[in-house]
Formats: structure tokens, C-alpha cells, sequence
């Protein structure tokens, strides 16, 4: 078999191929052997009917048998010969003609991984923030926990203010036309939570019970269903019930209702979880800068393929919190489309970040071994309280163990670049620095 191997990019290869008339003869012979043993012809005993009479009828069925195998194992047998990494599957093109005592041929086009060097990754200038103790957050925060315990209860208000939760039907029209899914029967809303189009809920607040009004609204231009982005648009509406959130005092009581001793307990578990929360937030940060530098000193070109493989992981880890949190993309106005079009250069991000962070593990022989894999699962039975033998179970499928090993490489990446790395420590979040930076250009 003859094989050429052209480069269309960087990620991307054609392969030209050339199978020899003898293969091509031996498959056909191949398959109207297996043929004859079952094929059923009237006037013919079975296993005994002429190969002429055979390919009458079962010529066209036996070229696509023959076409399939031969090029499945052409391709297949190139990828290894030439060492190709393929991370698609083939487009083939050009193929001809399959004709008895002639060589077949046709071309495959594929995506394959780019090969990496990483540079300038050592000493890179990275800022971090520092991690302060905020008294005022963790109020804040018990101050959502006494929110979420609220009891909501009739008032006898009969105008609706922001904090209160309302029950209403509505209907919404652009041009006087109502539009899909612009339509709901018993709406429970929350004023002030900011879950609703823009405005929508501002308007209701001084409305009353049994009151039908029209609110206008123009919907954002980054909406997720790009048929309603920008549009204005008009919604009437009707309140049917008001309730009045009733917050429950914040003290022993209610810290026992949270399975807590006392409210200094409390406090301080939410102390804990909130600096926990915090020094997170901070490594994350700290982890997108080093990876924003990487790439911006490592151009690269990354194939289709890795970008929508990784889209679709994201969406689905998106649709799976959902889901257990009894909501959906179209409650937030996305479709799946529309998801992957908001976040297609985060996942190209994210890819190009992930070959770089791999191309680094090889340049610098970090390799995970196999007491770090046993820790890690060991660490992540506590955490989700579980039997290792539970969590061992689970990883021993290969891509879930893959998976894993590749998260722990990265964090290897990630602590040998930080420990070569000229870092400043800061006050402010870098994640809002850079975001006054772009609002400044």
C-alpha cells in the first residue's frame, strides 16, 4: 500500500492513498467466499450458488463491504506506520472506483494533535492576591442563610415592594406578536433578585393584587436565544399574590436549625468555609493568569475537533448542576448552540492551555506516580464521604483514571511553574485588575 502524507496545517493532514489491485482482488474474493456459505438464490441449494450468479445480485452490497474494510484498514494501518496522532475521524474524499485487477485509491483528511514545544514558561512576572480576612462577607453571609430559611407569608399589603415574592401570569410581544415561550400561568418572582429580563421586575414593584399592566423591556444583547437579543419588547402582566419573606432571628436557635451548637459555631464554620471559599477563588485566579501567559507566549493552533470535545464536557458538567438544582439552560434563556457560541473561546482557551501544561510535563520529565494517584483517592473518598474501595471502583474505568492522572499532572505543571515563577503579592483581585484594565482600553 502506497501512502503520502501532506500537512494542510499545523492540525490538520491529508493522506493519499494508493491499495495495490492484488488486496483489492483478495478482498472481493475475501467477501463472496463468506457470501457463498449463507446467500440464499432461488434454484439454488445454499452454500452452492455459481460466483457469477452471486455477483448479480449482490454486487452492489459486497463493493460497499469491500470499500468499507479497505479503507478502515488502510487508514488505520497508516496512522500507526506513520505515527500519526488523530484526534477526528477521517474525512475521506476522492475515492474511485473499486473494480477488479486495479489498484483503489482516495484521500482522508484528519485532525491531528499539534505537536508542542512550550517556551519562555520559566520565571514568568505573576501578580497574586493576597488573602484577607473580611468580617463584613461573613455576615453577608448569614445574612443569605437567614434569607434562604425565610417563611414566606401572606401580607396585607396590597402593593408589591423588592424583597417580596410574587405570583403573576404574563405575556410578552415584540411588534404585537407574541413570541415563543414568552408566555407563563403562575409565576413565582422574586422582586430585586435579578433573575428576570432587565427592568422586568423593577416595574412590578408598586403594583397591586389583581392589577394587569404592561411592562417594557428591551432584552440584553448577549440574551441567550439570538432572536429575542436586543429586541424590545412589551409584556402584560397581572400580580395574583404577594408574600412577604419572614427572616428568623439570628441566634442560637437558628444555628441549631443549621446543625450547629450555637451561633458562634456557626459563625465560625462560616469563617471556615468562607476563607476556604476565598483562597480558592485566589489560586483560580492566580492559575488563569500563569495559563493567560503561556499562551500569549506561545501562539498556537489548536483542531476543531478538541475545541467542540471540549465544549461538550462543559456542557454537560453545566446541564448535570442544573439539573440537580432543579433548573435548565432554557430557564436561563440558552439553548446548546447558543451555550457553545458564548463560551467557544473559553474552550479554545482552555485547550490550548491544557497542550501547553502537557507539552511542559514532558519537557520537564514531571510524571505523576502511582502513591500520588492513591492519595488523591484517598482525599477524595473523605471529601464526598465514601469508601475508597467505592472511589477506586469508580476510577478503575481507563478514561475516568486518565482523566484524573491528566488533572493531577497539571497541578504538578502548575506547582513547579508558580515555584519558578516572579510573583508580586497584591491587595486587590486580580481577576477585577484586569477587568478595569479592559475597561480602560
Amino acid at each position: 500500500m502506497n501512502v503520502k502524507v501532506d500537512d494542510i496545517s499545523s492540525v490538520k493532514k491529508q493522506l493519499s492513498f494508493e491499495v495495490p489491485a492484488g488486496r483489492v482482488d483478495e478482498e472481493i474474493d475475501s467477501a463472496y467466499k463468506e457470501l457463498a456459505k449463507t446467500a440464499k438464490v432461488k434454484g439454488f441449494r445454499q452454500g452452492k450458488v455459481p460466483r457469477a450468479v452471486l455477483e448479480r445480485h449482490y454486487a452492489a452490497s459486497i463493493e460497499s463491504q469491500v470499500l468499507e474494510r479497505l479503507v478502515s484498514d488502510s487508514y488505520f494501518k497508516a496512522l500507526k506506520d506513520e505515527k500519526i496522532l488523530a484526534v477526528s475521524g477521517p474525512e475521506i474524499t476522492d475515492g474511485g472506483v473499486l473494480e477488479k485487477g486495479k489498484p483503489y485509491t482516495f484521500k482522508a483528511q484528519v485532525e491531528v494533535q499539534p505537536e508542542v514545544e512550550a517556551k519562555d514558561y520559566l520565571e514568568l512576572p505573576l501578580k497574586k492576591e493576597t488573602f484577607k480576612e473580611d468580617e463584613t462577607l461573613v455576615g453577608a453571609r448569614l445574612e443569605e442563610m437567614r434569607l434562604g430559611s425565610a417563611q414566606l407569608e401572606t401580607t396585607d399589603r396590597d402593593e408589591a415592594q423588592s424583597g417580596d415574592t410574587v405570583l403573576i401570569d404574563f405575556e410578552g410581544f415584540i411588534n404585537g406578536v407574541p413570541f415563543e415561550n414568552g408566555a407563563a400561568q403562575d409565576h413565582s418572582l422574586d422582586l430585586g433578585s435579578n433573575t428576570f429580563i432587565p427592568g422586568f421586575e423593577d416595574q412590578l414593584v408598586g403594583m397591586k393584587v389583581g392589577e394587569e399592566g404592561e411592562i417594557a423591556v428591551t432584552f440584553p444583547l448577549d440574551y441567550g436565544k439570538k432572536d429575542l437579543a436586543g429586541q424590545d419588547a412589551t409584556f402584560k402582566v397581572k400580580i395574583k399574590e404577594i408574600k412577604e419573606k419572614v427572616l428568623p432571628e439570628l441566634n442560637d436557635e437558628f444555628a441549631a436549625q443549621m446543625g450547629l451548637a450555637s451561633l458562634d459555631d456557626l459563625r465560625a464554620r462560616v469563617k471556615e468555609a468562607h476563607e476556604s471559599q476565598e483562597r480558592s477563588r485566589i489560586e483560580q485566579e492566580f492559575r488563569d493568569q500563569l495559563v493567560d501567559l503561556l499562551i500569549e507566549r506561545n501562539p498556537l493552533e489548536v483542531p476543531e475537533s478538541m475545541v467542540k470535545s471540549q465544549l461538550d464536557y462543559m456542557l454537560e458538567n453545566l446541564s448535570n448542576r442544573m439539573q440537580s438544582q432543579g433548573m435548565s439552560l432554557e430557564a436561563m434563556g440558552m439553548t446548546p448552540d447558543s451555550f457553545k457560541e458564548v463560551y467557544q473561546e473559553i474552550a479554545v482557551k482552555q485547550v490550548k492551555g491544557n497542550l501547553l501544561l502537557e507539552a511542559i510535563a514532558l519537557q520537564e520529565s514531571i510524571k505523576v506516580e502511582e502513591t500520588e494517584i492513591e492519595e488523591k483517592l484517598e482525599e477524595i473518598a473523605e471529601k464526598h464521604n465514601a469508601s475508597k474501595e467505592m472511589v477506586m471502583n469508580f476510577y478503575s474505568d481507563e478514561s475516568k483514571r486518565r482523566g484524573l492522572v491528566a488533572q493531577l499532572a497539571e497541578e504538578k505543571v502548575i506547582h513547579y511553574l508558580t515555584g519558578k515563577a516572579n510573583i508580586e503579592m497584591v491587595e486587590e483581585s486580580i481577576a477585577a485588575e484586569a477587568d478595569q484594565g479592559n475597561d480602560k482600553e
